[in-house]
């Protein structure tokens, strides 16, 4: 067979090839049945992804209106006695005990804030404050020195039962406080110091308001974990140099944890202002009263009369200021010392 022949064989088969080629293409495009099926699977798919995330957009947005709503309604629970108790101390004692306007929130002719005037003629206002300031500085400071120390020795110092006193530390805050009340009433009620009036006890005085609580294990504990966040690289340089473990605590670990001392100081000073059980329990005495004892006492009935509770209520509304603006300007330095000491949620 010649050259020529075999290349006119060949072109025919590439003829035929390409004919075949094209007669396929041409049935698919006369016959598109599977790619018609593949593009409506393709737009029931896409609808349904766009019916799932429409659903979980809705769900969503009930979601968040719910935990809103949720949130307004715990928000007006903790809000509401302070309404009230605003609401009260603008009334009068006629409308207080009116049953009609029991209710009202808003008195409707008692709006001139004398109640808040006629406070500081009623009662000695100042004098528990001042009683309030004193026993609430005093009892901090101390606390703190006892806090500080405590705290350094548990988190650097080395000694023989160290962890078994801490162990016994932290037991102590599984018993309620309220059993150690007995215990410390007996304290300061049997023993005192002799002059020439006789025995006296601690009872009535401002050392028995301040020395049973100044040790708070929870201040130790909450210091003591700050401390342990700091290197303890740096301590054994300091010792290395020949700092004492005094001034190494003064200049070193002191300004570290400041967050976590101004949350204590601020917290303590609360608890001090807060206090109530206590000087109930240890004062009978007006002139040692704190603001609590002070206000519960000047407003109690007398003679079987009603007492005066908008007038209580403006002078608790006056007490309760510096604690709201406490919180308000210092709740970071709280939470910031609280998160420092590895303590969250």
């Amino acid at each position: 067979m010649s050259e020529l022949e075999k290349d006119v064989i060949q072109n025919e088969d590439t003829s035929n090839a390409a004919v075949e080629n094209e007669n396929v293409e041409i049935a698919q495009s006369t016959n598109p049945v599977g790619s018609t099926e593949n593009l409506v699977q393709g737009v029931m798919h896409e609808q349904d992804i766009k019916t799932v995330a429409k659903k979980q957009t809705v769900g969503k947005i009930l979601g968040q209106i719910g935990l809103y709503v949720f949130l307004t309604i715990m928000a007006f629970v903790v809000i509401f006695p302070f309404i009230w108790m605003i609401a009260t101390s603008l009334k009068s004692v006629d409308e207080y005990y009116d049953a009609s306007l029991e209710l009202v929130l808003f008195p409707s002719f008692a709006r001139d804030f004398k109640n808040y005037a006629e406070v500081f003629t009623t009662t000695d206002l100042e004098m528990y404050f001042l009683n309030t300031v004193i026993i609430g500085i005093a009892s901090t400071l101390m606390s703190l020195v006892i806090t500080i120390l405590s705290a350094f020795a548990l988190a650097r110092l080395e000694f023989k039962g160290k962890n078994i006193l801490f162990a016994g530390l932290l037991a102590t805050m599984m018993i309620p406080g309220e059993l150690f009340t007995i215990t410390n009433y007996k304290t300061v009620a049997d023993f005192g110091w002799t002059n020439q009036f006789g025995s006296m006890g601690w009872i009535n005085s401002f050392f028995n308001l301040t020395m049973p609580f100044l040790v708070s294990v929870f201040y130790i504990y909450l210091l003591k974990q700050n401390f342990m966040q700091i290197p303890e690289e740096l301590y054994l340089a300091a010792k290395v140099d020949g700092t004492t473990d005094f001034k190494y605590l003064l200049r070193v670990m002191i300004p570290l944890a400041l967050p976590t001392l101004i949350s204590i100081t601020i917290l303590k000073m609360m608890g001090a202002w807060n206090t109530y059980m206590w000087p109930k329990l240890t004062t009978t005495n007006s002139d040692y009263y704190l603001i609590t004892i002070g206000l519960r006492e000047a407003f109690s009935s007398v003679d079987n009369q009603q007492p005066d509770i908008p007038l209580q209520m403006a002078a608790v509304t006056m007490v309760s200021i510096p604690l709201f603006l406490v919180f308000l300007f210092l709740r970071k330095y709280i939470m910031k010392g609280v998160s420092r000491s590895g303590i969250k949620g």
